[in-house]
């Protein structure tokens, strides 16, 4: 090993550090709106943003919303770094989907919850520099993978087919997409048309507004003029409803989430799962096809 990747005496920041950091060197108005800015324009793409993962993950919207919000609140005044990078990863839709399909939104909490312990525990051992040995064939092949099978679950909805139970075998998921082709809707395409038209020509412009908050406006506008012509379009309010102590709506539910432990949560048959190591085991076969 060469001497530059020799450990130099390395201390791992102490959480909030990088708060006090930019206090203590001042903080002026000008950084405050700049900074306001920059929040209300990440905000406006990551809380869709994060919806949208939500529910190609298998679970309501609602619960996206939450992860982003407490998140990003976390990350941001426990960081050791000023410029943090936080927000919904297309990545875990992939090792996501798999899980909720099989322990339902108890089982994604707790494979949450296991996921979050192994990582302080690889931080706290400092193994995260063991990433840099990683091929880079590897990386790349990855994340072509991910992109090609986050684009297969999200082709149902693009299309407006009904009557698609995706499951987690790919190849499975292509045929019963084909096999739904006829229930396709023309709305439901020209609203994803237009937004990916507008995703892929905005940043030709050179403008320093992102393109993904162009593409959600102009996607917002056309399912809003569709609904106006009386054309039916889905939305978060029509797909999604809720039901807690005796109330119920649609869409979002207008009230803070409670907070309880991953596993009063229900599985897959709608039930509490019950901690045991056939459920936390790492390999279980049942669900091979």
């Amino acid at each position: 090993m060469s001497r530059n990747h020799r450990s130099s005496g390395y201390v791992l920041p102490m959480p909030g550090s990088a708060l006090f950091s930019a206090w203590r060197e001042g903080y002026t108005l000008g950084k405050l709106k700049r900074d306001i800015m920059a929040g209300l324009t990440i905000g406006v793409v990551a809380v869709p943003l994060s919806m949208a993962l939500a529910i190609a993950t298998g679970v309501p919207p609602q619960h996206g919303l939450y992860t982003a919000i407490v998140a990003g609140a976390v990350i941001a005044l426990t960081g050791g770094s000023r410029f943090n990078i936080s927000g919904p990863t297309a990545a875990f839709v992939v090792i996501l989907f798999p899980i909720v399909a099989q322990h339902g939104l108890g089982g994604l909490l707790i494979a949450t919850l296991m996921a979050g312990a192994i990582l302080v525990a690889l931080g706290l051992s400092r193994l995260g520099s063991l990433i840099q040995y990683v091929p880079y064939p590897v990386i790349l092949g990855f994340t072509a993978g991910i992109g090609v099978v986050i684009a297969l679950l999200q082709l149902p909805d693009f299309l407006g087919l009904s009557g698609v139970a995706l499951g987690d075998s790919t190849l499975h998921n292509l045929v019963l997409i084909g096999q739904a082709l006829p229930t396709l809707s023309v709305a439901e395409i020209s609203v994803g048309l237009v937004t990916l038209s507008a995703l892929l020509t905005w940043p030709r412009l050179k403008t320093p507004v992102p393109a993904p908050l162009v593409g959600l406006a102009v996607g917002t506008l056309a399912a809003t003029l569709l609904l106006w012509g009386g054309i039916e379009v889905d939305t978060i309010a029509s797909r999604f409803s809720w039901e807690f102590e005796g109330e119920s709506g649609t869409g979002i539910p207008p009230f803070a989430p409670s907070f309880t432990a991953p596993w009063h949560f229900p599985g897959a048959d709608g039930t509490p799962l019950e901690i045991n190591f056939a459920l936390i085991e790492p390999y279980d076969d049942s669900f091979q096809e």
